[in-house]
């Protein structure tokens, strides 16, 4: 296999796409070795087909805001790979959206789901439009107009749409009402639902619960815990709101979040009724954290600027891509930042993750490290399937045991003749690893 000569076709072929083919030619670096060693994946003409999607969908979705003017967006499926499973991933609706975007997530999200041991493919979707400052009434609206269309191509069996960025309790709430109604069946085909009709305890905080169960088990291998150590994590989303509550559980001191517009470092840790209002603030729709600064006055609050500049221990990516750069990353290692273990979708580029490894510093990548909200989604499926709901003991614990087993996988496939355990390839040889002999089962079709 020639990466070089690979992603030359790729970049011909999906001009512009800058997050995809990031997302791709990290994948192809790091299997790059274990593919030669198998000339069958080669003969199956493997990477080819893996980077392609199954399918894409693309359609308009016509909605009325309570003033009767009438918008148009765009909405996206990616169905991008069912090797192993139906297809599973979230929807994203946020202004930022593109399909580039989302084939990234979409490739990202068959290595995940592989990790997790659970029987789900590879799919991502979404929308441009913004839910924030829209009524209830306007999100409701636009969710309906999106299942309209979207409705045909999904199913418990087939796609199981989860959230993401901009799609929360409320909008799950309004998809799957609407697709109950076009569909006449009251089945799980979506994830994230409400508490009290088919959804899982432990879901909203699962995400950022995984990412530090991974960091966990990355620091016991240098007889390391969290217990005593400083955080710095970025967003404050359900990641940030789980990864936070976590951390403070087994003893560190969170000492950032962040927004857009800037970052909040409280030196006194955000913990408790803090972490309450992060969650306060992110409902309101408001996707700022200035205000926190105001509720709590010994809070300093950074205009413009990314937490990576606060010395800490462990640094914990949780808001979006690329949000974590070359020069941020020397920054956190001058710092004595020992681990760092994404809980977004590829926050770190290229060249941060590149420092990382050259300072051979304990670093997860997201299809490993957040792979607890998606792993999570299948344990509510599984509850669907068999019409059950397990207590919130029961569903954490098979969470804790699902990132135990994923970083095992890491580790076996990872470690390399020093010691030293390089997370991006062990997961992503792992993931692609049983996706592809699946593949190979299968036949072409």
């Amino acid at each position: 296999m020639n990466v070089e000569k690979i992603m030359q076709k790729l970049e011909q072929k999906n001009p512009g796409e800058v997050e995809f083919l990031q997302a791709v030619r990290e994948v192809l670096e790091s299997i790059e070795e274990v593919v030669n060693e198998n000339p069958q994946f080669e003969a199956a003409n493997i990477i080819e087909r893996i980077t392609e999607p199954d399918r894409i969908f693309t359609f308009k979705v016509q909605w009325v805001d309570d003033k009767g003017n009438v918008h148009v967006n765009r909405g996206y499926r990616v169905q991008f790979n069912n090797a192993i499973g139906p297809y599973k991933g979230g929807l994203r609706f946020h202004p930022s959206v593109t399909l580039s975007i989302l084939k990234f997530l979409g490739f990202e999200q068959i290595f995940k789901n592989s990790l997790t041991t659970l029987p789900m493919g590879g799919a991502k979707g979404g929308s441009d439009f913004d839910p924030k400052g829209k009524s209830n009434a306007e999100i409701m609206r636009f969710c309906q107009a999106f299942m309209l269309e979207l409705w045909k191509h999904i199913g418990a069996d087939v796609d199981v749409p989860a959230g993401d960025i901009g799609v929360g309790g409320r909008e799950i709430g309004f998809l799957y009402g609407m697709f109950k109604k076009l569909a006449g069946e009251h089945n799980g085909v979506l994830t994230g639902k409400g508490r009290n009709w088919g959804g899982s305890l432990v879901r909203p905080e699962a995400t950022g619960f995984g990412n530090v169960f991974f960091a966990q088990e990355m620091l016991k291998t240098r007889g390391q815990s969290f217990a005593g150590k400083t955080v710095a994590i970025s967003g404050f989303g359900n990641v940030a709101w789980g990864a936070a509550i976590k951390a403070t559980q087994l003893g560190a001191k969170v000492l950032t979040i962040s927004g857009p517009d800037g970052y909040i470092y409280d030196p006194d840790g955000i913990s408790g009724e803090k972490i309450d209002y992060m969650l306060e603030l992110r409902a309101s729709n408001n996707d700022v954290v200035k205000p926190y600064s105001y509720e709590f006055p010994n809070a300093q609050f950074h205009q413009g600027k990314k937490p990576w500049e606060v010395k800490v221990d462990i640094a914990l990516p949780c808001a979006t891509q690329n949000e974590l750069n070359g020069s941020d990353a020397k920054t956190l290692v001058a710092n004595g930042c020992i681990c760092v273990s994404e809980g977004a979708n590829m926050p770190c580029t290229p060249e941060a993750m590149e420092v990382f490894l050259e300072n051979k510093i304990l670093y997860a990548p997201g299809k490993a490290s957040n792979a607890g909200g998606v792993g999570t989604s299948g344990l509510e499926q599984s509850q669907n399937a068999m019409k059950l709901s397990w207590s919130e003991k029961e569903v954490e614990e098979k969470l804790h045991q699902i990132m135990v087993n994923i970083h095992e996988s890491c580790v076996k496939y990872g470690k390399e003749e020093d010691g030293f355990v390089n997370y991006v390839k062990g997961a992503n040889i792992a993931g692609f690893m049983k996706v592809a002999n699946a593949m190979l089962d299968q036949g072409v079709f």
